[in-house]
């Protein structure tokens, strides 16, 4: 009897032990799981710190004005106050040609001068961009064609603006025109650029 009562006993004392050691190794694993969670969440929170706002953007065409054959590809992004502007242009003539932004992002019309004139919202005299004499907020300037007829130009300024409504930075609802020509840099109030042989509306 002595000897039941002691089997019972210890058939006890394993099953209790049993029970803690299994709580226990819940436990544990409830601690590695709150740190692989904390770890995960300040790696996201680093990630997060690090990464940089990706900006306005606009991504355009250019069609071809004036009979030619010129098109073209434009993109404008803005990040940390610049506008950065790249232009990729073909079915030019080779040689050197001029580029602007225009007032209006109306391309309607045949010859491309539905865009208006020079984008001059400031309204200064037209010349070389950041020239001391002045400049219009739409004098771009000039870029070379190849004989293939491929041409790029690329440029960055704090002085423009995608959709911020500020009329003297604000490049939306303008217009980019590629002349026939070079622009002088002197001739009033467009530089004797030539015909507009591509257009596009800045359109966000």
């Amino acid at each position: 009897m002595k000897r039941l009562g002691l089997i019972t006993l210890m058939i006890a004392m394993v099953v209790a032990t049993s029970c803690k050691n299994e709580n226990a190794d819940k436990n544990v694993d409830a601690t590695a799981d709150e740190q692989i969670t904390d770890a995960q969440m300040k790696e996201k929170a680093s990630k997060k710190a690090d990464s940089k706002p990706m900006g306005n953007r606009i991504a355009m065409g250019l069609e071809s004005k004036s009979e030619s054959t010129a098109t073209g590809k434009v993109l404008f992004t803005e990040e940390d106050g610049v506008v950065k502007f790249e232009a990729y242009l073909m079915g030019l003539d080779p040689g050197t040609h001029a580029i602007h932004i225009h007032e209006k992002a109306d391309c309607s019309s045949a010859d491309g001068k539905s865009s208006g004139g020079h984008w001059n919202p400031t309204h200064t005299a037209h010349g070389k961009w950041g020239a001391a004499e002045g400049y219009h907020k739409g004098d771009i300037g000039n870029f070379v064609v190849d004989e293939s007829g491929n041409g790029k130009i690329t440029m960055e300024t704090d002085e423009w603006c995608i959709g911020c409504g500020d009329e003297n930075k604000d490049i939306v609802g303008k217009a980019i025109i590629v002349h026939q020509g070079t622009d002088d840099f002197t001739s009033q109030p467009s530089g004797a650029a030539g015909a507009r042989v591509s257009c596009g509306g800045i359109i966000k």
